[in-house]
């Protein structure tokens, strides 16, 4: 039986100078609208899109000391980074925030945000652009679901904002400069070249159009196991980032990281995502790059074990040196714009 899934590579978390080395698999439109001879739940017709232009509106930083990259595009939409924890929730229910748009990875944390009287909706993108069937979901969804809506993706600066622009575009009549100045302002990479050609392809979809769209937002979608071990990855990373940040000792805001155990977990998470089909399927060029990221983090691991711990120099060094094998992959694999 053929599959229904048709992956392709794309990168869930922030880059620029914090660095990543978290992947993420795009949903095809197989994963967005129902499998073939499934009846789909009824929904009502999606209205047409009560388009207001907004021409003259500016996004505008907010400030915040729970969210990253806040901002405020318009009336009624909000864009910005992960919430996490209840100072961040608590920031939101205080914009007057009604629904949360996830495009991250990861699952959403659904439970606290419903404390805060929250809805969550979690449509999982990727860095190559998005295709015309996730468009569809997320102009439906900021045009039925109540508002105002803030839409994340993991540091705010790539996926979330390219979705935001979408959204605007459809919703408050954004021309393609206007969404396209709005990815600068939020610090979108120009690496990303397909999620800034989406924002210039994108316009409002037709009503007949948008009636076919399905209705049903889920809280929290299915992604692949890759996806999962890829946001552990992820998580690694970014401990490994507050350790090196921290002299390669457990940072005083987070004591219970252990420098090794953190290395080791991603040297361990990059060895469980590499025996994935997805990645031995894409070739052994992208297996050894698994491969070799994996003993360069085991190597960091084995030298934070050290007694007594080695230069600072020499740890930077090997640090470096998994971001660099990281953002080479990233390069040769998933950066690229889908066509």
């Amino acid at each position: 039986m053929k599959s229904r899934h048709a992956f392709r590579w794309g990168r869930f978390s922030g880059g620029g100078a914090r660095g990543t080395v978290g992947v993420c698999l795009i949903l095809s439109a197989s994963e967005l609208f129902p499998r073939s001879g499934e009846t789909p739940p009824r929904q009502p017709p999606a209205a047409a899109a009560p388009v207001t232009p907004d021409l003259g509106s500016v996004p505008r930083p907010v400030t915040s000391r729970a969210i990253e990259n806040l901002y405020r595009l318009g009336e009624g939409l909000y864009s910005g980074g992960e919430p996490r924890g209840e100072a961040a929730f608590a920031e939101l229910a205080a914009l007057g925030v009604k629904t949360l748009v996830s495009v991250d990875g990861a699952a959403p944390d659904v439970e606290t945000a419903r404390r805060f009287g929250l809805r969550y909706v979690h449509l999982p993108l990727g860095y190559q652009g998005y295709p015309e069937a996730a468009c569809l979901r997320l102009a439906r969804a900021v045009i039925e679901l109540p508002g105002p809506v803030f839409v994340h993706c993991h540091h705010g600066k790539h996926r979330g904002p390219a979705a935001a622009a979408i959204m605007a575009i459809t919703r408050w009549g954004w021309t393609p400069d206007q969404a396209e100045r709005w990815l600068q302002t939020a610090g979108t990479s120009t690496n990303y070249a397909g999620l800034y050609a989406t924002v210039r392809r994108w316009r409002p979809p037709a009503p007949e159009t948008m009636a076919r769209v399905p209705g049903d937002f889920p809280e929290v979608a299915r992604t692949p196991d890759l996806v999962q071990a890829m946001v552990d990855v992820d998580r690694a990373w970014e401990h490994l980032q507050a350790i090196a940040a921290a002299g390669y000792r457990p940072p005083s805001d987070q004591p219970d990281l252990v420098p090794a155990r953190e290395a080791e977990r991603l040297a361990e998470r990059l060895a469980e995502a590499r025996r994935f089909p997805e990645v031995a399927g894409a070739g052994a060029d992208l297996t050894e790059r698994f491969l070799r990221a994996e003993r360069e983090a085991r190597e960091l691991a084995r030298l934070l074990r050290g007694e007594p711990l080695p230069a600072t120099e020499v740890l930077s060094r090997q640090f470096q040196v998994i971001g660099r094998s990281c953002t080479d992959c990233h390069r040769a694999f998933r950066d690229r714009a889908v066509r």
